[in-house]
């Protein structure tokens, strides 16, 4: 029941995502004096569709007649004054009057139809007769509208509570309060270090050295740094006095009413000699760390745009990291040395390992993140809305990155993008992109199934 919620919110959500998205280029084209014809949540086919008079303003509801006659006709915006747009096919002409909004039965984003989307298209109204900087804030609109969402639900977290997922994630200091929860002791390795100096499974790591670690990364790193070195562990111990009435801790505390010992909580510092640096561990346990939450008050809008704008270069940051990977990977399997050759299979490996598409987030993540509550699925929401503004900024054809370089070159050379030329590019792009889109899909498959 958890995974089929998560999967029915993560539709949801990166159906509003989108929508949000495709509503950005809306707002810009209108703006802009770009007409469209009509505005979509969710693909077809429609479920519902209201269109909206020119003269009066008012919506009413489109009857089921009216869109079977608009399946087999083309639309095509009349050249004249008036705000309609004439339909029509081989054997009728038929008049669309006003914007058409349409609700649909699949949930899997939204569309915004604009009339002309052809650069070559040069009749008024359309979105190639616009000139190169309409274009170009109709094309970003989107990606700034996905920013824009990124940052409300970021600076909203920063009121109601943070969650911490980045190690040196942006904050204002001097106005973030932090719940820090320690990490916590899992297992300890027989004749470790941990072992000798007598740490135990359960045990809260409260600091190191007088250092507060909120993650388990941060303490391996540590002890990584002074291997072979004496260092010392702050530890929270919950002693139960009814299993350990030898504890010395509950020979001051004493029986309750009820004739029981209590539960306490034991604090003691513990001197631990690490392993050295060339040895399988330093400290000999695994541990664990439960989410920290962060507070901040006059600083939210600013802690809101700070997080936006690190984990865009995160993203940027991993997308070229996946891409060296990839490139480095293939390359590498034309060299005659066997290691080599190795290296590269492990980076092409890692590279599927690092992506994941429409069916992990659906099927994985936002499962997770559900049960884990809303603060973190708003965090995730908020993290998938900066990923979608990432991905359309990048120069691939069939995305809005792609459309804007291409009708840039075109300008610079001073030649005229052909309809032709351009379907051609964005069509293949789109091709490429699905098959990419496939393949990824097949990997979360077998991730989940596994």
């Amino acid at each position: 029941m958890d995974i089929f919620i998560g999967v029915i919110v993560g539709l949801l959500v990166l159906m509003t995502l989108v929508t949000v998205h495709e509503f950005g280029h809306f707002l810009a084209a209108r703006r802009n004096g770009v007409r469209v014809p009509e505005f979509g949540i969710g693909f077809p086919p429609r479920a519902i569709a209201w269109i909206k008079d020119p003269k009066t303003g008012k919506w009413r509801r489109l009857k089921r007649q009216e869109w079977s006659k608009e399946k087999s006709t083309k639309v095509v915006v009349s050249s004249s004054k008036s705000s309609s747009s004439s339909v029509e096919d081989d054997s009728k002409k038929l008049v669309q009057k006003g914007m058409i909004f349409s609700l649909n039965w699949l949930p899997i984003g939204g569309f915004c139809q604009m009339d002309g989307e052809s650069a070559e298209d040069r009749r008024k109204g359309t979105f190639g007769a616009a000139s190169f900087w309409s274009k170009t804030k109709i094309l970003f609109a989107g990606v700034a509208m996905n920013w824009l969402v990124a940052f409300i639900i970021f600076t909203v977290l920063a009121w109601t509570g943070m969650p911490q997922f980045l190690d040196g994630q942006f904050a204002v200091e001097g106005d973030t309060k932090v719940t820090a929860i320690p990490v916590k002791i899992t297992s300890v390795a027989s004749d470790s270090p941990a072992d000798k100096a007598n740490l135990m499974e359960g045990d809260k790591i409260l600091a190191v050295d007088g250092n507060e670690f909120l993650y388990v990364s941060e303490i391996i790193d540590y002890n990584t740094e002074h291997a072979g070195k004496e260092v010392v562990y702050t530890i929270e111990r919950t002693v139960d006095c009814n299993a350990q009435p030898e504890e010395s801790h509950c020979a001051t505390v004493g029986p309750q009413e009820d004739n029981s010992a209590p539960t306490i909580e034991v604090r003691d510092e513990f001197k631990i000699k690490l392993n050295p640096e060339d040895a399988e561990y330093q400290l000999g346990v695994t541990m664990s760390s439960e989410q920290s939450l962060s507070y901040s008050t006059w600083s939210a809008p600013i802690v809101g745009a700070g997080l936006t704008v690190q984990l865009t270069g995160e993203t940027f940051k991993g997308v070229g990291i996946m891409l060296w990977n990839l490139v480095t990977g293939v390359g590498s399997q034309f060299s005659s040395d066997e290691a080599t050759r190795q290296s590269g299979q492990e980076a092409i490996s890692s590279v599927g390992d690092s992506v994941s598409g429409p069916v992990g987030i659906i099927g994985t993540l936002f499962p997770a993140f559900t049960a884990a509550g809303p603060t973190n699925l708003a965090f995730l929401a908020a993290l998938i809305s900066v990923s979608l503004a990432c991905m359309n900024v990048l120069p691939i054809p069939a995305l809005d990155g792609g459309r804007w370089l291409l009708i840039a070159i075109y300008k610079a050379r001073g030649k005229r993008l052909t309809k032709e030329t351009e379907e051609k590019i964005v069509s293949r792009a789109f091709m490429v992109l699905l098959a990419l889109i496939f393949i990824v899909t097949i990997l979360d498959i077998i991730r989940l199934t596994k």
